[in-house]
């Protein structure tokens, strides 16, 4: 549609003799031509229709009101009304389908009235408010697919041939501990009493107002500060340090020196762009490092480290060691494990739940079909939900707002699970479209949930740690592998990539170590300091990313990439666990809660 303005009204009232010197006239013209969506020639051509029969009606802003009321309204209620018939002769959305439904039932009772009651076994069910319909329209109502129609949402309702056509699906991808012969099913109880709970401060903290773009920079260095301290007090006392010396203090002797890595110019780190950062206990300076004398290493922007070297000059330090951090105990249970406790099955699955070429939630339909099938006892599943970076999202090609696409995509993963009761859990994600889009994330709000439903959900937010029936996960979706994976360096420290950035992770106590964050990461530095960091270090860490899927065991915590449900057209993977509570071996070592995990496609 050409952009209407007063200049192409004007031109075309004058091919018509009609003069009009007056800008609020054109204005209000302009403003009718965008709401009823018509171009300039056909708004002219209108209105001397409508002023021809009105005896030469001259053109003010009381009579284009008049215009507007008798002519242009009832234009665009006929469109409507047309667009809907059309939309009707094409396809059926729910809606539809239950008036067809309701009205197929009515016509049933009204026959079975004047019929006379066969056998017994042929006579209909009453309907009672408990059970309101019949077994074919509960059938249909109560059908997830049903509720997630593309048709109810989006114009365009075509399912991904390529999703469709997709192989290997329930095939194993990747494994860990022992999984031969291993049940993959709940415990037997319908709704065993799993215990969960939030370790961090109360939920509501997050939904409080944020200083995000309002953060002076004082903040976020006494933000940064604080973590400096705080790691470096673990570290001198786990390797004994006495004290650390300033960065930037020339000494003829071998030093013990505490900082933030950090990058001396705005581009990637290397080798050559190294600068140590110190607290303002050590001076609060910078100093370049040398890591040529460091057999191996492995640094990124914003870890905390402690280095000996020389510093002759106080222009630069020679890193002769490098001390790695230090991780947080696990969690202890004061409740003793029972002898023939069962273990608890757990399914984790990440978003997107939609193919890229189409709006269909086909695969998360599949993955409730596999919910029912295994029957697990709790559900861990993260965004996205409603993909911002999906294509039909991003150009606006949905008849429903985001909100609405939601609560419809949730209230199928509520009732579609309903048989199996399990605990499910939804995290949020900064590529949800209708949710706040800021680091950390506040959980989702469900306001129209029923009382019975919300006994069954529990909403976190992103980044959390979690303790479920004695044993601790951490949950994030920010993708903090794939960011990180972009800025390690490393020298002689092995080929596994991934155990080595988890390690960073899980010694740097913090869901997203890395500094400055990414640009699609909106940072607020105080709810990071109160929701950002690991109170301990979690026996499972759920840490999705579009890097390859792994289970991977890095110091004692099982590290889970379940990989996303759908990758591009294609389906993805999730993951399953089998979780029993952290026991002591013999020698009273701890043992690994996970006896047992895979990542399945879907």
């Amino acid at each position: 549609m050409a952009l209407v303005t007063g200049e192409s009204l004007k031109s075309e009232l004058e091919m018509f003799d009609i003069p009009c010197q007056d800008d609020f006239v054109l204005d209000k013209m302009v403003e009718q031509c965008i709401c009823n969506r018509i171009q300039a020639d056909e708004m002219v051509l209108e209105w001397v229709a409508y002023s021809t029969t009105k005896d030469g009606l001259k053109l003010t802003l009381d009579s284009l009101e008049h215009f507007e009321h008798e002519v242009l309204n009832k234009k665009n209620k006929s469109k409507q009304s047309f667009r809907k018939e059309e939309s009707h002769s094409r396809t059926r959305d729910i809606h539809t389908l239950q008036e067809l439904i309701k009205v197929e039932e009515e016509e049933e009772n009204l026959l079975d009235s004047y019929s006379t009651p066969a056998k017994g076994s042929q006579k209909r069910a009453l309907t009672t408010p408990e059970h309101p319909h019949s077994k074919r329209s509960a059938a249909l109502l109560s059908s997830p697919g049903l509720l997630l129609s593309p048709a109810s949402f989006s114009p365009s309702m075509t399912p991904s041939q390529k999703y469709s056509q997709r192989g290997g699906k329930g095939e194993v991808v990747a494994t860990f501990g022992a999984v031969q012969g291993t049940r993959w099913a709940g415990r037997k109880a319908l709704g065993a009493d799993i215990q969960l709970e939030l370790l961090e401060g109360p939920e509501d903290a997050l939904r409080c107002s944020y200083k995000y773009m309002f953060q002076r920079l004082r903040d976020v260095r006494n933000v940064l500060t604080e973590k400096i301290e705080e790691l470096g007090e673990g570290l001198r006392s786990h390797f004994n340090i006495e004290e650390f010396s300033p960065v930037s203090l020339p000494a003829q002797d071998s030093i013990t020196v505490l900082g933030q890595v950090c990058c001396d110019s705005n581009g990637k780190l290397n080798a050559q762009s190294v600068l140590l950062e110190a607290g303002p206990e050590q001076g609060g300076q910078q100093v370049p490092v040398d890591l040529s004398e460091l057999k191996e290493y492995s640094m990124f922007p914003g870890q905390v480290v402690v280095m000996e070297g020389m510093n002759t000059t106080g222009r630069k330090l020679m890193a002769s060691k490098l001390y790695e951090g230090v991780p947080l105990p696990f969690y202890t249970s004061e409740v003793k494990m029972e002898m023939d406790e069962e273990p608890m099955n757990v399914l984790v699955a990440c978003g997107p739940y939609t193919p890229s070429d189409s709006l269909t939630f086909d695969p998360l339909l599949d993955l409730i079909t596999v919910i029912v099938r295994d029957r697990p006892d709790v559900c861990l599943l993260l965004g996205p939900f409603v993909d911002s970076k999906h294509e039909q999202i991003e150009k606006a090609q949905v008849i429903e707002t985001f909100e609405a696409i939601f609560s419809r995509c949730i209230e199928s993963i509520v009732d579609g699970t309903k048989s199996v009761g399990c605990r499910l859990v939804f995290v949020p994600s900064q590529r949800d479209v209708h949710h706040h889009f800021i680091y950390p994330q506040p959980p989702f709000t469900l306001p129209n949930l029923s009382k019975d439903q919300a006994q069954r959900v529990t909403l976190v937010p992103d980044p959390c740690t979690l303790l479920i029936d004695g044993v601790t996960f951490g949950l994030t979706s920010t993708d903090i592998l794939f960011h990180m994976s972009a800025e390690v360096i490393s020298c002689g420290t092995g080929s596994d990539r991934f155990s080595r950035i988890l390690k960073h992770i899980l010694t740097q106590r913090s869901y997203y170590p890395l500094y400055p964050p990414v640009e699609e990461v909106n940072m607020d530095y105080e709810k990071f300091q109160s929701f950002g960091q690991m109170p301990l270090t979690p026996d499972v860490l759920i840490i999705p990313s579009e890097l390859r899927y792994f289970v991977k065991d890095v110091v004692g915590c099982v590290c889970v990439n379940p990989g996303r449900l759908t990758k591009g057209q294609v389906g993805g993977t999730y993951s399953r666990l089998l979780i029993q509570r952290s026991a002591t071996s013999e020698d009273g070592k701890r043992v690994s809660p996970c006896l047992a995990a895979q990542v399945v496609k879907i």
